[in-house]
């Protein structure tokens, strides 16, 4: 019989690898599970998203979700689909990450829930800080073969030279042991029955099943179980989770509400279709009711509107996406003049990031800036006041959306959060006046 949550993943296309006997040990019982989080950054992007709704299934069909955070395994690095050796961060540092990843983890698991499968939130930092290195020599490496460990794809790709590797330092190749060391700890303090998390992570976390099989020789009971989901990719074959500015992060410090929801709403239709099954909880109905919806009218984009909403709810709230929504409508809005200086004035730069800038002395823009300076003298928004002035001409000049003409005067009453103008040439070409 397959298993609820199991199958719940499957259809989301989120299984990729599982270990015989998985489906039957979620059957059984309550059974916690873990993934673990490297603390590379204080935060986490949208990468991580695919962990944290898969521990969020796995509350919901009623077992017991584990977030580890790799405080100890931070300090090395993981050398899987990595082809070079990363840097490795001071311990100030890292516990500084892992301060925030656990604030980003707080908002979608509730650690201080007190329901029979309550999430858990651990460091393995915790066990492994007073494991000396020949108590791990003795007690963990013995058990696993170097043979072994040189089988994992991870390690045969970064020793054979491929893709322009460099080797492996011990460090790395001794990873896996301490990844599998988690899995033993918590198997053995917390009864934890399963890990998962990405594709890429099959060795490490076969590594950890084997060590709890050879660490309880002897008990019929140490079954340890692993499944991994894919790893998520673009269509077009860049990678998933960056837009020009860089990684999307769940922190709205780092990645503002506004170019969250954009994000998603930019989705191509081949990926549409396959993250508003993996990153949302609609159920099967529901999302198979919107692809066909989308397939018969592409152009109204119901798919990417509804996923970006459906993220953005999740990730941030209600409150956040209607401002993001409010924002986005905004640059075709009737009541543009009005709408737009309701926005504070990091939303109104994210409105107009990537729009060309200039700045203008305040004591210009009160004594009156005529648009000839506007568009070329002070600005050079246009080439030439040759340019500038055939522009006007053509009535093709707007200022704040309301079109003007060379007889116009830029003063104080057009400055947007006492600071900007926005200037149209056509319906294609925004420039920024800063008044400084």
């Amino acid at each position: 019989m397959a298993n609820a949550f199991v199958e719940e993943l499957r259809w989301r296309g989120m299984v990729h690898d599982i270990m015989p006997g998985t489906e039957e040990q979620l059957d059984k019982e309550m059974t916690s599970a873990y993934i673990g989080f490297d603390p590379t950054s204080d935060s986490l992007h949208i990468g991580s998203l695919v962990p944290i709704i898969i521990l969020v299934h796995l509350e919901k069909a009623g077992h017991k979700p584990v977030a580890l955070i790799g405080g100890a395994t931070g300090m090395i690095g993981d050398p899987s689909g990595k082809s070079d050796e990363r840097n490795l961060l001071d311990e100030a540092t890292l516990n500084h990450n892992v301060a925030g990843i656990k604030s980003v983890l707080s908002r979608f698991l509730d650690f201080n829930s007190t329901a029979k499968n309550a999430p858990v939130l651990v460091n393995n930092y915790d066990w492994m800080k007073t494991f000396s290195f020949i108590d791990f020599a003795r007690d963990v490496g013995k058990r696993i073969t170097v043979n072994y460990m040189m089988a994992k794809d991870s390690v045969k790709k970064r020793l054979s030279g491929e893709e322009g590797n460099v080797g492996m330092s011990f460090t790395e190749f001794t990873y896996q042991l301490i990844q599998g060391y988690d899995f033993y700890h918590l198997h053995k303090t917390m009864n934890c029955k399963l890990q998962m998390g990405g594709s890429d992570q099959w060795g490490n976390i076969t590594t950890g099943t084997e060590l709890v099989r050879r660490m309880n020789v002897g008990d019929d009971k140490a079954k340890a179980y692993a499944m991994t989901c894919p790893l998520i990719t673009k269509a077009d074959g860049s990678k998933f989770g960056k837009s020009e500015g860089g990684n999307v992060w769940l922190d709205v410090d780092k990645t503002s509400v506004y170019k969250f929801y954009q994000f998603w709403l930019n989705s191509s239709d081949e990926d549409a279709e396959k993250y508003i099954k993996i990153f949302t909880f609609l159920d099967k109905e529901t999302v198979e009711a919107l692809i066909a919806e989308h397939k018969e009218n592409p152009g109204f984009r119901a798919l990417q509107k509804r996923l970006a909403e459906e993220v953005t709810t999740f990730v941030h709230s209600k409150d956040a996406l209607d401002n993001a929504i409010k924002a986005s409508g905004i640059l075709f809005s009737k009541d543009f003049k009005n709408e737009i200086r309701q926005l504070d004035e990091s939303l109104f730069l994210d409105v107009f990031e990537g729009v060309p800038q200039a700045e203008v002395s305040m004591d210009k823009i009160e004594a009156g800036l005529d648009m000839i300076a506007a568009l070329s003298a002070e600005t050079d928004f246009l080439g030439s006041n040759g340019e500038a002035r055939r522009a006007l001409k053509e009535n093709s000049v707007s200022v704040n959306k309301d079109k003007v003409t060379d007889a116009y005067t830029i003063t104080t009453q057009d400055l947007i959060n006492d600071k900007y103008i926005v200037i149209n040439r056509g319906k294609k070409s925004t420039f920024i006046i800063k008044a400084i």
